[in-house]
């Protein structure tokens, strides 16, 4: 048994895929992310950061500080040892702006291999752009926009076209970079930057698109706003705000004279917090520029792309969401084959004359249907309330905030029964993220799956010879000769709640 799976407990698991780690060398930031494996739904067994700060006093001196390196080789070795404890034998590393700008570069770079263990590559501005695109591209679905990646040295910008990645470019833009080269006088930020700007002709092109922001400054912008409005879910991946709105909280980071009275900034590292006015004011100078539709916000970056670009072609194009639930469901769920089914079985209920269903209310179901028996080693009275947790929180990509909640209702629906009231802790402003129609669908969804499992006791082979179908305004359910034994008042009452969602009449048909 290895070190992975004495630390983990999945012996099978480690058996099927080859952890995979990954050090980014950044200009502010160096970390290692150690993922499960090579999969469409990454998970990352281990993440680490350190604030080295090598890009502090490159745009004054051209070179990388002396106490910034030897900080990084400290945290390198660190890793080093770290990979070789969990037994990973696949490390990849890079380094970006910093040390691609830095005359001493290539002389950081021969200490830092022999830090790691490993051969570091030196990234080029497009090709850092192009794994940012693809880092968008691993956590959303047919994203289609500008992604913009800021780091210490940089800001690298990529145009997605659904699976198409378009024109790229970086710029000299990153947050140490302007703080070095203004003297820390934010005033004089914004003519460097527009400068830079001015010179991308094809930014007009982003203009009433989603904009896909990456970065630890502007991910340190999303929590603060999530602060400042209270906002109930505190998952940066997925979070948008409108561009007007936006621009309004960069200019306030931005002109704060106290920005350490702001709320939440006492969760953010001294050396983040520096940078923070910089960060505010690239992304608003961005969005007045591009003038896109909205800001989201994305986990998914560089080294999510590069994991991207190891994956076959095959793996690139599964839906993210489905695959994490999937996945999800064979690490916690009692039968995989029945969470499929159940996708099947809920797709009568959506058929015509029942309720329409766009394709990604589908998508949707099928994500609910899946991940719809992960609470069950729970306790009976808790598996709602801490499903419901789990999945508002979880490490879900291909999924907006409306969607995460929808799936996180329905599956508390599927445990505490339609007509219960909300649990305690899901406020009025959380269910203010779902619209009305997805709230009702949460509803339904969970009244089905929740029939579904009264039905065939989460055993594959049931739900499939049991089906829903529509006479007039009855909703019928067929039992065969082979099932008969499962009917009863239990099963009847919760089919009766699915039926009453759906405006029909309940009938249990028993069949010879």
């Amino acid at each position: 048994m290895t070190s992975l799976e004495r630390l983990f407990g999945e012996r099978n698991r480690f058996q099927e895929l080859e952890p995979l780690g990954i050090i980014d060398i950044g200009s502010n930031s160096i970390r290692l992310v150690v993922y499960e494996g090579a999969v469409r739904a990454p998970t990352p067994l281990f993440n680490e950061k350190v604030l080295c700060g090598l890009g502090r006093s490159l745009a004054s001196t051209g070179h990388l500080g002396e106490e910034s390196v030897e900080r990084a080789l400290a945290a390198l070795s660190r890793f080093h040892s770290i990979a070789r404890l969990l037994g990973v034998k696949n490390v990849r590393a890079f380094a970006t702006a910093a040390v691609r700008d830095a005359d001493n570069g290539p002389d950081f770079i021969l200490r830092a291999e022999k830090a790691c263990g490993t051969q570091v590559e030196v990234l080029s501005g497009e090709k850092e752009a192009r794994l940012v695109a693809q880092g968008i591209l691993m956590g959303f679905i047919d994203a289609d926009g500008l992604a913009g990646d800021l780091g210490g040295g940089s800001l690298e910008l990529i145009e997605l076209s659904k699976h198409k990645l378009q024109e790229a470019v970086t710029l000299p833009v990153g947050g140490l970079r302007l703080i070095d080269a203004t003297g820390a006088k934010i005033e004089k930020a914004q003519q460097l930057i527009d400068d830079a700007m001015g010179k991308v002709t094809w930014l007009s092109d982003g203009k009433d698109r989603p904009f896909y922001a990456v970065g630890g400054s502007w991910r340190a912008l999303a929590h603060l706003h999530m602060q400042q409005m209270n906002y109930p879910l505190h998952v940066t991946h997925g979070y948008a705000i409108p561009t007007a709105e936006a621009i309004l909280f960069c200019e306030m980071v931005r002109k704060s004279k106290k920005l350490t009275a702001m709320p939440g900034i006492e969760k953010l590292a001294r050396a983040r917090r520096e940078v923070l006015p910089y960060g505010a004011l690239v992304l608003e100078r961005l969005l007045k520029t591009v003038q896109p539709r909205e800001v989201i916000f994305s986990v998914f970056g560089i080294r999510e792309g590069l994991l991207f670009s190891l994956l076959p072609e095959h793996e690139r194009r599964k839906d993210p969401l489905l695959s994490f639930c999937a996945e999800y469901a064979s690490l916690r769920s009692r039968s995989v084959e029945h969470a499929w089914e159940l996708c099947s079985w809920t797709d009568r209920i959506f058929e015509p004359p029942g309720p329409p269903e766009t394709a990604e209310e589908r998508r949707l179901r099928h994500a609910a249907c899946l991940i719809s028996d992960i609470g069950w080693r729970s306790h009976p009275d808790y598996r709602g309330e801490q499903s419901l947790n789990l999945l508002a929180h979880s490490a879900m990509a291909g999924i907006d905030h409306p969607g995460r909640v929808f799936l996180a209702l329905a599956i508390y629906y599927r445990h505490a029964g339609a007509s219960q009231a909300n649990p305690e802790d899901l406020s009025e402003r959380l269910k203010a993220i779902v619209p009305k129609r997805l709230l009702k669908r949460a509803r339904i969804v969970g009244a089905a799956i929740r029939t579904a499992h009264m039905l065939s006791i989460g055993v594959a082979g049931v739900i499939d010879e049991t089906p829903l179908s529509y006479e007039g305004d009855k909703l019928v359910l067929t039992i065969p000769r082979a099932h008969a034994g499962m009917d009863g008042e239990r099963l009847r009452r919760r089919f009766e709640v699915l039926a009453q969602l759906l405006e029909r009449k309940a009938e249990v048909r028993l069949t010879r």
